[in-house]
């Protein structure tokens, strides 16, 4: 269990591209089909964890596809820095997870994409390999202008407990459920951020595509029209526009 090694899976990777692929497939056949055609940049770093043995280090809470809760597993351990450029140009090693917000935010909450650190530049900057970058697998380089924050895994440190058993499906559905807001269109005041966006990917992933024109990131009349499509063809029609437990269990059931 390497940074070495973590860095070497993320290489071996380069050049792929396009959805479904070798990552959303294997990240799929764990967690559900609704993830072959979903934003893959986490499922990446979870695959090149898994593939070179860090997962202890890496995925501290398991498997990640949403880049808010793993940056949030760096800040429960100790290890999240905030993206200035000279926190970049002290403390972001190579192998750490690196947090991107094109807003420009050092908000967690705001965070579209993660990478990991190939090399930091000295100045601020760092080169990284990403994964759905332009859906492909590719070298960037970030600076802090991006950069909402990283954290460096314990690699080689860390051992993992005995795994407890397996809950019940219905079990870890509720629990993810539970943490999840309730969405609905509001013109006045519309209902905006990550939850909307996660929400347009799950609804893509059902066949229920959110046109071009409409951002991903804001509940527009175009997420209501195909949130309410979906509720009707899954029997969900009581929950009438909203993200109820119901509706979110079954965009994110696993089949």
């Amino acid at each position: 269990m390497t940074v070495d090694r973590m860095l070497a899976a993320a290489r071996a990777f380069l050049g792929v591209q396009g959805r479904p692929n070798a990552i959303t497939r294997a990240y799929a056949r764990r967690n559900g089909d609704v993830f072959l055609t979903a934003p893959w940049c986490d499922m990446a770093i979870t695959e090149w964890a898994r593939r070179s043995g860090n997962a202890a280090a890496v995925l501290p809470s398991g498997d990640r596809a949403y880049t808010v809760w793993h940056a949030q597993d760096g800040r429960r351990l100790g290890r999240w820095y905030p993206g200035g450029a000279e926190n970049i140009r002290k403390h972001a090693k190579p192998g750490a997870l690196l947090f991107m917000a094109w807003e420009g935010t050092d908000r967690i909450g705001d965070i579209d994409h993660v990478g990991i650190v190939e090399r930091n530049l000295g100045d601020g900057r760092v080169q990284s390999i990403e994964g759905n970058t332009g859906d492909a697998v590719r070298r960037r380089v970030r600076s802090s202008s991006v950069i909402a924050g990283f954290w460096n895994p314990p690699y080689g440190t860390v051992t993992r407990p005995p795994s407890p058993e397996p809950k019940p499906e219905q079990d870890w559905m509720e629990e993810i459920v539970k943490k999840l807001p309730l969405l609905y269109l509001d013109e006045k005041n519309p209902l905006t951020g990550w939850h909307v966006k996660t929400l347009s990917g799950l609804l893509f992933a059902r066949g229920y595509p959110i046109p071009d024109v409409a951002d991903a990131t804001v509940f527009t009349r175009h997420h209501d029209e195909r949130l309410r499509s979906f509720q009707k063809a899954a029997g969900l029609t009581s929950e009438g526009g909203k993200t109820g437990p119901r509706t979110w269990a079954a965009l994110l059931k696993v089949t």
